[in-house]
């Protein structure tokens, strides 16, 4: 019932306004055929003033919108310098599109007025098309204060700023887009309630999608409210590993170290085991250095004592945590010095230069004390020569 009573008052205003501004063309073209006889003729029932005038309207609409729409915003732009604000001048500067939307619509209005083409569906397609416009210019408006919006969540959490603010400039737009919608249907004189309910098994579906929907979205802001996960972390989730690019409403998007795009519902995330790699502040050192079994009790004193000082008096390894240099077991084949140690950076590329110089350092050590690394090797022992009779028989 309400949607009716929208609809007909929608309908009211659009004949008031129609009617007025055709009786303005009306004493234009009685004007025009006093001036000119010939354009009273008519053809497919449309006099060659209407056709005409229809026609040079739309055509000069259509082709002056760039000038027009130019100086609509220079105007407003010199009204927005003087503010102190910077938000107001870049609203402004995104208004381009929907209003050169707005111009196309004004023309074939206008278009159709001169032809009378004056019907219900007609009138309310226009108007349908002024509330999409109207949605898309608070969609800009929107986008323009997303700047604005980031800056106000990182003043209550600065941890989660870029998250949160993505996820509340995405559910305002789709509030704004649900609103919209149904204005427009309730135009058309749909009332969108019983729509769904008289799906019957799709209003099942739909209602079987809304739930998948919910416990994303629930999903999504868990992750976000829990700071489990930020864009930017190299993280595993499942058997995903790779970097967060995005935390939508819907889905988080990593890429993998393959450079592959991989998007898991957030209901999935928010109930997996995470590896947030991000999260560690040091990363660790470990290996077993294995040297020749002809070094000396002496040489290996020596060797892991210079080590272990070396380690000590670094300056990227964390002093704060464990630190071992060990002679730590005799191998097949080597004398074994067990390393355990820890840098001060969680960086991939900056832990490789630390881990790379820490190498060099000790196969410097190892070869100032005159030993030499192991490699798998076997020794034969022979107890005793065949002699040269035994050769002989």
């Amino acid at each position: 019932m309400a949607s009716e009573l929208n609809n007909t008052l929608t309908q009211s205003a659009i004949k008031h306004l129609d009617i007025n501004i055709q009786n303005s063309f009306y004493h234009s073209f009685i004007y025009l055929y006093k001036k000119f006889p010939f354009l009273a003729y008519s053809i497919f029932g449309y006099t060659y003033a209407q056709i005409l005038g229809a026609i040079l309207l739309f055509l000069f609409i259509f082709l002056a919108r760039p000038l027009l729409i130019k100086l609509i915003l220079h105007f407003a732009l010199q009204v927005t310098q003087k503010t102190k604000t910077h938000y107001d001048d870049l609203i402004i500067k995104n208004l381009y599109k929907p209003l050169k939307f707005s111009f196309l619509i004004l023309g074939l209005y206008l278009f159709s007025l001169i032809l009378y083409l004056n019907s219900p569906w007609l009138n309310t397609l226009f108007f349908s098309l002024i509330i999409y416009n109207f949605f898309w210019i608070l969609f800009v408006i929107l986008n323009s204060l997303s700047p604005m919006i980031e800056k106000a969540v990182f003043k209550l959490n600065p941890d989660i700023a870029n998250e949160l603010s993505l996820f509340l400039i995405r559910l305002i737009k789709i509030v704004l887009w649900i609103i919209g919608l149904s204005i427009i249907l309730s135009l058309w004189g749909i009332n969108v309630t019983a729509l769904i309910a008289s799906l019957g098994i799709g209003g099942l579906a739909f209602a079987l999608a809304a739930k998948d929907a919910a416990a994303n979205l629930f999903g999504s802001i868990a992750l976000v409210l829990d700071k489990t996960i930020k864009i930017g972390d190299w993280v595993k989730v499942a058997d995903v590993e790779g970097i967060v690019e995005e935390i939508g409403m819907r889905t988080t998007k990593i890429r993998t170290f393959e450079k592959a795009l991989v998007s898991i519902p957030n209901s999935i995330v928010a109930n997996s085991k995470i590896e947030n790699f991000s999260r560690r502040n040091k990363r660790r050192i470990k290996l077993s250095l294995g040297l020749v079994y002809n070094t000396s009790n002496e040489q290996m004193q020596k060797i892991v004592q210079e080590i272990r000082q070396m380690l000590f008096s670094h300056p990227n390894i964390a002093k704060d945590e464990t630190l071992l240099v060990n002679f730590d077991n005799f191998g097949d084949s080597a004398k074994e010095i067990f390393i355990y140690t820890f840098t001060n950076t969680a960086n991939w590329q900056k832990y490789l230069e630390i881990k790379e110089d820490i190498f060099y350092k000790i196969a410097q050590i190892v070869k100032e004390n005159g030993s030499d690394f192991a490699f798998p090797s076997h020794s034969l022992y022979i107890e005793s020569m065949p002699t040269a009779k035994a050769k002989g028989n």
